[in-house]
Formats: C-alpha cells, structure tokens, sequence
C-alpha cells in the first residue's frame, strides 16, 4: 500500500514535470514567434535553443502558479470538508512538433471521490478554486502591467517594424507591408539558392506577388488574443505609460501579460454558471436544486445563442472550418447542431427540435437587424457541456441554505466572472 501512494504521488509530479516543458516550450514559441524543431536561416530564423527555453520560463511559471493555485484551493477546501479528494492531474499538450501554435497544458483537474452532502460543501469546493486563481492572477497582470518594457523590445522580435519606429503599428498591420515582407522573402530564398548551387545564377524566376485574398485569409485565422473588463482596467489605470501596452497583436509576445491574461479567460471559462462548472456549483449552492434546474438551462441557451449569432445568415450561408458549405445544407446541419445541444437538457424530442429552430429564429432575427455577431468557439464549448458534463447539478444529501457571508462571496464571485469573461477569447486579425 505506502508503495502504491508513493507511485500515485510520482504520476502527478511527472505529470507536472512534463507540463512545465510543455508551457515553457510553448511560451518561448510565443515570445519570439519561432520554433524549436523548425528553423528558416535562410530568412535569418534559427530554431530555438536552451536560452529560448529559460526565457520561457517567464510564461510557464506564472501561469502554472495560477493552475496550480486554483486546483489546490478545491483540494484544500475538500479535504477541509473532510471529503475524499485526489492531488491535481496536470495535462500536458505541445503542439510544437506539429508545427501548431499552443499553451502547453490543457489545464488540470482533481477527482473528487465523495459525494456533495451539503449546498455548503458545494459552494465552498466551487468558490475556492476561482477565487484562489484570481488572486494571484491580480498579482501577476499587477507586475505585467508596472513592467511593461519600452515599445522597441518588439524588434528582437519583428526586426523589420524597426523601420517604422515606434508608431509601427500605423504600418505593419496593412497589405501593403505584409505584400512587402513577402517579397524580401522571396529574394532571400532566391538568393540562397543560387549561393549553394540550387539553381543557375542567371536564371530568372518569376515571384508571383501576396494578393489581397491571401493576405485577408491568413489575417483571418492568426490567433490575436482577445480582452476582458479587467485587462482594459489594468491597461487604462494601472500601466504607468499606456502607450507601453502592447497592440493585441503583439500580445503573445509578452508572457507575463500573455500568462495573466490566459488565467482570466480560464477563469471566466469555470466561473460560467452552469452544470457542475465552478460557476455551476456556486450557482448551486445559493439557490438550490429546483432553482438552479430552472436557471441553468437559461443560462445555456443564452450562452449557445451568443455563440451562434451570425453563424448562419437568412440565405443559409454557412462555412464550415473556412469552407462554405451548400446553401440548402447549412440551416439543416446548424438545427441538427442545436438539437443535439439541447436534447440531452430536454426529455421530449420535439421540445429539443422546437427550442432549436427557436434559438436559430432568433439568432437571425438579432445579427440581421443590429448586425451582432457572436463567438463562434462558445459553441465548441457549449458541446461539451451540453454533452459531455451536462447542464444539471446532481443533488446534495441536504438543501440547507448559505449563510448571508457565503451569498455575499457568491456575489462576488459573479463579480470575478463579468471582470474576467472573454467574449472573443481569440479574433480574427
């Protein structure tokens, strides 16, 4: 027995262990917009190296320290609660080798091995986890924000915005400079070429130029991390020199803005009250089972109605991963979508099917008078909760109601989720 603990101990420190090179493989990825299996020395890039992989320390460990803090506030609260709980998993994923942005980790979890006897117990397991997170995540984008480097550190990494100075931005986000930078490109691969022999010096090789299609395709899927209330009021309030704040589309350069910023979406994601998320047991705790079997599913479709918004348009156009698809498919696909969202959440397959064309009636109803659109990530999102996790809580053995403390953290903790919540976690350049 005392050998299989120390076995299960050494499974959540190597899975830790592993999640921490995952994260600073990924966060040296990000900061210097270079790979570590991959190089281009002909365009003077070369892969990154061991004092890339220090630098991305800056990223990786601001941001486990707020994972790791939010999963041990659960795991304390629950052993405070004396319920039979497990130490955090940690899920590593570099997408490096595939040449693939991402963060390193799909992010960590405990196994809660007793059931919920109290709503107590489930606010508190619920509340602690976000709170603790939000904490020190105030702490990191407080640091990020008083050390902003100055405005040129962005040429170690875009050495060719430094022609612009520090007004680049005016610049380097157009057709034009991206249609440039294509060209020098080409002449440097051309040129290389000819150097080693690859091809005759004197031949003449014809560069067909950046078109404008190209160039609006690939602005449209770059990741540009998107903002919240909370990174607007540190930008505004807390940044000494706000011309110091990074473009958005400089952000994933900057790790520990990068990191902080990465917590709160996380955060706003758990904090989303419905199901057995964070937000869901908190939403549980104070107002009990028949309510929060009302509110919840509420609250779900008024998530998957935002997400949807603008999905599909009045003539059943529809893409679908950047491929339009047939006109007469799309709005059948998109209600099949929604139903099967909504079917598990509703026992009468004909209220799931009404509810759907519902929500799609009125999503076209909203985008085609004011023109609203919504996040279409929210509804990968809504899969999973609406298949997966599910949108009901299962009880507790007493519905005894909070304490006016516990409600007030509750309020609170609905403060946390409208400061850090992301409507557009990632857009579109």
């Amino acid at each position: 027995m005392p050998g299989r603990n120390v076995n299960k101990y050494l499974i959540h420190l190597l899975l830790f262990a592993i999640t921490l090179v995952t994260t600073t493989l990924a966060g040296a990825e990000w900061m210097t917009g270079r790979s570590f299996l991959y190089s281009a020395e002909v365009l003077g890039l070369r892969a990154l190296g061991w004092s890339d992989f220090r630098r991305g320390l800056l990223f990786s460990v601001p941001f486990l320290a707020i994972l790791t803090v939010h999963e041990f506030g659960h795991y304390f609260t629950a052993q405070w609660h004396k319920m039979k709980v497990g130490l955090p998993y940690y899920i590593p994923l570099w997408m490096g080798w595939l040449g693939a942005p991402s963060i390193g980790t799909m992010g960590a979890f405990i196994r809660i091995n007793s059931p919920f006897r109290t709503r107590r117990q489930v606010f508190d397991v619920g509340l602690s986890g976000p709170l603790a997170g939000f904490v020190l995540a105030l702490g990191v984008l407080w640091y990020g924000f008083t050390h902003l480097p100055p405005k040129e550190y962005i040429f170690q990494v875009h050495p060719e915005y430094a022609q612009y100075g520090t007004d680049y931005e005016k610049y380097v986000y157009t057709y034009q400079h991206a249609r440039q930078q294509d060209s020098l490109q080409f002449l440097a691969l051309l040129q290389n070429a000819r150097a080693n022999g690859l091809i005759p010096k004197d031949s003449v090789i014809l560069h067909k130029p950046l078109s404008q299609e190209d160039y609006a395709m690939n602005r449209a899927t770059s990741i540009i991390p998107g903002t919240n209330l909370l990174m607007e009021l540190f930008a505004r309030y807390v940044a000494p020199d706000p011309s110091l704040v990074p473009n958005a589309n400089e952000m994933e350069h900057y790790p520990i803005l990068l990191a902080g910023f990465l917590a709160l979406f996380f955060t706003g994601l758990n904090l989303v009250p419905v199901g057995q998320l964070d937000g869901g047991h908190i939403l549980y705790g104070m107002i009990g089972e028949r309510w929060h079997r009302v509110v919840s599913p509420v609250l779900f479709v008024g998530l998957v109605f935002y997400a949807g918004l603008g999905a599909v348009d009045w003539k059943g156009e529809m893409t679908l991963l950047g491929e339009p698809l047939p006109q007469y498919a799309a709005i059948p696909l998109y209600i099949g979508f929604l139903f099967m969202l909504f079917s598990r959440m509703v026992e009468d397959p004909l209220n799931a099917l009404l509810l759907s064309t519902g929500v799609l009636a009125g999503q076209l109803l909203v985008t085609s008078l004011w023109g609203i659109e919504g996040y279409p990530g929210w509804l990968l999102f809504a899969f999973l909760l609406g298949r997966v996790l599910g949108v009901y809580h299962p009880p507790a053995v007493l519905d005894e109601p909070l304490s006016p403390a516990r409600k007030a953290l509750g309020w609170f903790s609905l403060l946390i989720f409208i400061l850090s919540f992301t409507p557009q976690p990632f857009i579109t350049g």
